[in-house]
């Protein structure tokens, strides 16, 4: 059978690509294009387009760059089209997405959601469009699950994909990992400043400004896969930073605490249990339009699933040298750190297990079956 997957940004195309694994095991003929990224071309299939060329971050960004988002949309329709999939499967990215889901319900295609949009944070009016365009919805949430039953739609919990792929990984060699990339002995403290260059800008040289106030630590930036070494340096200056590209859950497993921008990061680190200051800073236009139209008590994913502040976040102004250094400091104090712990674990257990991936592609390929 023929399957059209459309994902967007790094944590889409980790997912598509757990999800392309397990149809391929289903599904001997599967016969897989997609919109992804590297993870999912090593999987197989096809791939259309590359994440990396449609990242364009907040309202504004998005807005500005509204004619090249445009001719994506339909390009992607006329692929479908030709294509002709058995199914279409669209993984987060809710923007472009639901415009596509539009139209193919409306040609007739079947279509599947795998890990919802964030219609529970802000434009609850389209759970309707939902409803209308999605056959089956997936979600990784155990709250969405409730929310949605409101609007009388039901959905399928599948657990968080995190699990999986945080579970599988292969075990890091601390000591050999920290002579290949010239690490210290010094406890590590993480910074996962973000994948955009927008947002690594404007987080980044706040994370480093504390590098002289925790000298008996050693400081180590995440690098996004997109970027390379020399757009950092440029922030990274002279400052005493290591630099480690596209291995953050290597980094994650073996570190303190991190600082670590919004975003399903703040979930991978909790998941590695390490304890994290949440940081946000985005421009002033699109954070003035997100301010009014999010609902959410929260922007991280760790403190909306407990439905508590569990983890401290700073966002926009509040996320500044002082306060950063200041909740820095806290989450380094041992008895804090004893009680993130215990969050952490609580946290795991609301997510429900593994397999969350292998149980969409089963009830993908039972269906067409």
């Amino acid at each position: 059978m023929k399957y059209y997957i459309i994902a967007g940004e790094a944590s889409g195309d980790l997912h598509g690509s757990n999800l392309m694994k397990t149809l391929y095991q289903e599904d001997t003929n599967a016969d897989i294009r997609f919109w992804g990224g590297d993870l999912m071309q090593a999987a197989g299939g096809q791939i259309v387009s590359h994440y990396k060329e449609r990242a364009f971050m907040g309202f504004f960004e998005v807005l500005m760059n509204l004619s090249k988002v445009l001719g994506f949309i339909k390009f992607c329709k006329k692929d479908i089209a030709i294509f002709n999939p058995d199914v279409v499967v669209f993984i987060d990215n809710s923007g472009f997405n639901l415009r596509v889901a539009k139209w193919a319900k409306e040609k007739g295609f079947r279509t599947n959601y795998y890990i919802s949009p964030q219609v529970w944070a802000s434009r609850v009016s389209r759970v309707e469009a939902i409803k209308r365009d999605v056959d089956q919805m997936f979600v990784i949430l155990p709250f969405e699950k409730a929310f949605y039953e409101k609007y009388n739609y039901k959905v399928q919990f599948v657990g968080h994909p995190l699990i999986d792929a945080i579970a599988d990984r292969k075990q890091v060699d601390e000591v050999a990992f920290k002579k290949e990339h010239n690490l210290t002995n010094k406890p590590i403290i993480a910074l996962l400043p973000g994948s955009r260059k927008q947002e690594i800008t404007k987080m980044l040289s706040v994370m480093l400004s504390l590098i002289e106030d925790f000298s008996e630590y050693q400081f180590v930036i995440a690098g996004a896969t997109r970027e390379d070494l020399s757009f950092y340096q440029k922030i990274i200056a002279n400052r005493n930073v290591s630099f480690i590209n596209n291995k953050t859950y290597d980094l994650l497993s073996i570190s303190y605490v991190a600082l670590v921008a919004s975003g399903t990061a703040t979930l991978e680190t909790a998941l590695f249990k390490v304890p994290q200051v949440v940081c946000y800073k985005g421009g002033n236009i699109s954070y003035q339009i997100a301010k009014r139209i999010i609902t959410l008590k929260f922007i991280s994913l760790v403190n909306l699933i407990m439905d508590k502040e569990v983890v401290k976040e700073l966002i926009q102004n509040d996320f500044n040298s002082k306060n950063l250094k200041t909740e820095l400091t806290k989450i380094l104090e041992e008895s804090h750190r004893e009680k993130l712990f215990l969050e952490y674990f609580e946290l795991e257990k609301l997510l429900g297990g593994k397999g969350a991936s292998e149980k969409v592609a089963k009830q993908i390929v039972s269906y067409l079956k």
